[in-house]
């Protein structure tokens, strides 16, 4: 079968929703510039892309109709260029990626933008207008329970304690902080043009953060409970890219590759612990790959919650001098459906740059997902 390359990366800013530099733009046209952004930093030519994947996690109001389709029109793609909306929550942007791989592999395309899109600011979660099924409420409230009430669950379930999310959390400002002091987001960030001007820089890390100012929050879901807004990723407005293809199609047009897609899955588990999602799927993407988890030289987890990422790490035995190397969603921010093109393009990119051989990125998802993908280097 055909080898599939991640062959290029970028992102819009991470901004906080309601009072961040990205809430008065539209995710539409967030989104857009994004797109148009990573086919000029990777030159492939927009007439060979066979389809634009789109995630987004509550695609309704400015982030409704089909998205995708939409996204091409704005992006200025040529009309033969597909359009497509996906939706798994967390992980939809890396569905789109592994949408496209399998694509590849099956000879139907050789070129995809996989993106992803949240505007926190302009459509809440859960939407405008959630409707249950009133049925399965009642029998199966869990599948709609709230993502900080799944945190609480974990911390029961798992016995851990706030120190130690505390820590988790520090550890992810600090990370955050000292690589962009390094430059090491530039060059996956892009400029966005906004009503209000333009917007370069993260608006969601708090390089300020203090131990003593972690231990200072109130709890955030349960009165009695120990996440608090300190130890959980922000509400986030953001959009990021990948462009995935054919190896035979990167060399045929001289792109630099960034990683070769080894593996994928997807794998479900209690939704009131949705968190430990990533535990089931990784186990499953390794298999595939024929590694163990000890063969992983980076890995990018998606930080919904310190006690989410602390629950897998123990569960998986995740060294943590491998995890993510420039801090993770708490700082930087978890803008829902752009959130798995940002961390599996970054570890395609930190595989390239460390010069490492596998790399493992992978995510919890509401309603009890996890999802994962393994990549290698070329």
């Amino acid at each position: 079968m055909k080898n599939v390359v991640i062959a290029g990366y970028c992102r819009s800013p991470f901004t906080p929703a309601k009072k961040g530099q990205l809430s008065g733009i539209r995710p539409d046209e967030l989104a857009a510039q994004v797109v148009k952004a990573l086919l000029r930093k990777t030159g492939a030519k927009p007439e060979d892309i066979e389809d634009l994947i789109l995630g987004c996690a509550f695609p309704e109001a400015e982030q409704g109709f089909n998205l995708g389709r939409l996204v091409v029109f704005l992006a200025g793609l040529p009309q033969s260029v597909a359009g497509t909306t996906i939706n798994r929550f967390c992980g939809s942007s890396m569905q789109a990626i592994h949408q496209a791989a399998g694509a590849i592999q099956l000879n139907a395309g050789e070129a995809f933008i996989c993106a992803g899109v949240e505007s926190m600011s302009r459509v809440p979660m859960t939407g405008f207008n959630p409707m249950p099924h009133p049925r399965l409420y009642q029998e199966y409230p869990q599948a709609y329970m709230s993502m900080g009430e799944t945190a609480e669950n974990l911390v029961e379930r798992y016995g851990i304690n706030r120190a130690d999310q505390e820590r988790f959390a520090f550890d992810s400002q600090r990370k955050t902080r000292e690589a962009g002091d390094a430059g090491q987001f530039d060059d996956e960030l892009i400029p966005i043009e906004t009503p209000d001007g333009t917007v370069t820089q993260d608006g969601c890390p708090r390089p300020e953060t203090t131990p003593e100012g972690l231990a200072g929050l109130r709890p955030a879901f349960r009165e009695n409970g120990v996440v608090t807004a300190g130890t959980s990723s922000p509400l986030t407005d953001g959009a990021a890219a990948v462009l995935v293809c054919s190896e035979d199609y990167a060399e045929r047009h001289g792109l630099e590759p960034l990683a070769r897609v080894k593996s994928i899955a997807v794998a479900g588990c209690a939704p009131e612990i949705m968190g430990i999602g990533p535990v089931a799927a990784s186990r499953k993407a390794l298999q595939r790959a024929g590694l163990a988890l000890e063969d992983i030289d980076i890995i990018e987890l998606n930080e919904a919650f310190a006690v989410q990422a602390l629950a897998c790490i123990r569960e998986l035995g995740i060294d943590e001098s491998k995890l993510n190397l420039h801090g993770g969603a708490i700082a930087l921010g978890h803008p829902l459906g752009a959130s798995g093109a940002r961390i599996t393009g970054k570890a395609a990119s930190l595989l390239k740059k460390e010069k490492k051989r596998y790399a493992l990125a992978t995510q919890c998802i509401g309603g009890g997902q996890g999802i994962a993908t393994i990549l290698e280097a070329v």
